[in-house]
């Protein structure tokens, strides 16, 4: 997908813009203080400049659509390969990801296979281009790019056996404690999806399941290891994933999305120390955001996002970027209305532009702008709950430093049809 040249946006004008073929902005737009403002600042992708940032967000406003996920790629090539990025954490298990981090860092593995076992709107040929470029990349350079997955939510039996691996290889005499613990919660199947329908819909009490994770974790957690003992983290996150799936599907589903995107939040961050590099932070826009009062319409939930725990961590070594769109269509034939007026899409569209980033620091501001971003925003939110889902709580400013927006967006392709 193409996108605005740097030379059409050198003037940064609305004239210049029109003049690229990129839609003209009407005359009632640009007399719109907030429209102008934001025609004048639009800028390529390639602009990127993610300044001191650690840990770069990089949200999305809905899953599964092939021109958000494409321009999601191209910032990733830019973070990488022009500012010294080497870790990814994206929006899925942890378990699964250590075997797609192995994929990347040396081959080993079917991507296709692996890629099956993703999340649903996860497993599609524009995500394999992320996988196949990690690899690619990997392939020529000795500075390695990593992978996780920044959940727990599928913690597959893989872990579970490196649990064990490492204490009966490290501390023989623990190892009967641990099957105690470790073996009644072992999943009795590959299909986590099963599992996890058995375990939160089926199990009435589900407190001993529970309180055999946490065993698991204590004991991991409390093992002599040498400071900066890197087998002994992965085999203590693991066990974490451990402890937080069983908590997790224990808790009513409102404190279940709560719950969620603090350990979210914590696993990027061991993510970021585990690995010592720079990190980006692949998921929905819910949950990258720096949303410390976040609200959702439908279903009705509310929690803090992981993005609010990495920006009072962080501060502005976090960065937040939202990539946004208009209108159109997801995996499954979902449709994306038009966003309506009261979203902040709608006035990113009204410059016609057809897809652009916007640092929303950008000064100087117009009065009208400082209000537009310091307003209670909203915007799109699960389109699976109904069209007329929205997101909303703190401010534009506050959620986001960047936006690309895009104004039409079509379905990724599946892997398998």
């Amino acid at each position: 997908m193409e996108t605005i040249s740097r030379r059409t946006l050198l003037a940064g004008s609305a004239m210049g813009i029109a003049a690229a073929g990129l839609g003209s902005t009407t005359a009632s737009a640009t007399d719109d203080p907030i429209t102008r403002w934001i025609s004048q600042n639009a800028r390529p992708i390639t602009d990127l400049k993610p300044g001191n940032a650690q840990i770069v967000g990089l949200g999305e406003a809905v899953h599964a659509t092939a021109e958000i996920t494409q321009l999601k790629l191209r910032i990733i090539r830019n973070l990488v390969e022009h500012h010294g990025f080497r870790a990814i954490a994206f929006e899925d298990d942890w378990s699964l990801g250590t075997q797609l981090n192995d994929y990347v860092l040396t081959g080993c593995g079917d991507l296709y296979a692996l890629m099956g076992q993703l999340s649903t709107e996860a497993r599609t040929h524009e995500n394999a281009e992320l996988f196949e470029y990690l690899r690619a990349y990997n392939a020529t350079h000795r500075d390695k790019v990593r992978f996780a997955g920044s959940e727990y939510f599928a913690t597959r039996r893989i872990s579970y056996d490196a649990v064990a691996e490492y204490v009966a290889r490290r501390v023989p005499h623990r190892l009967a404690e641990l099957h105690r613990s470790l073996d009644p919660i072992r999943p009795t199947t590959d299909d986590m999806g099963a599992y996890v329908r058995w375990y939160w819909q089926e199990v009435k009490d589900k407190a001993p399941y529970v309180a055999k994770a946490r065993a698991v974790y204590s004991l991991v957690r409390d093992l002599p290891h040498r400071p900066n003992d890197r087998d002994y983290a992965i085999t203590e996150h693991h066990a974490r994933q451990i402890r937080s799936f069983y908590t997790a599907f224990s808790l009513p589903e409102d404190q279940n999305w709560v719950y969620r995107d603090a350990r979210a939040a914590e696993n990027v961050r061991w993510w970021h120390s585990f690995t010592r590099n720079k990190v980006i932070y692949w998921a929905a826009s819910a949950h990258t955001a720096n949303a410390p009062h976040l609200r959702v319409s439908e279903p009705p939930v509310a929690f803090r996002s992981a993005g609010s725990y990495l920006r009072a961590w962080y501060g502005d070594r976090y960065r937040s970027i939202g990539c946004t769109f208009d209108h159109g269509t997801s995996l499954g034939s979902l449709t994306l209305p038009t966003a309506p007026a009261d979203w902040f899409e709608h006035q990113l569209t009204a410059t016609g532009l057809d897809n652009f980033m916007l640092d929303l620091r950008t000064h100087p501001q117009p009065a009208a702008v400082r209000a537009w971003l310091r307003q209670t925003t909203k915007t799109r939110g699960f389109p699976d709950a109904g069209p007329s889902s929205y997101l909303t709580g703190d401010s534009l400013a506050d959620w986001f430093d960047v936006v690309v927006h895009t104004r039409a967006v079509t379905p990724t392709h599946p892997l398998v049809s």
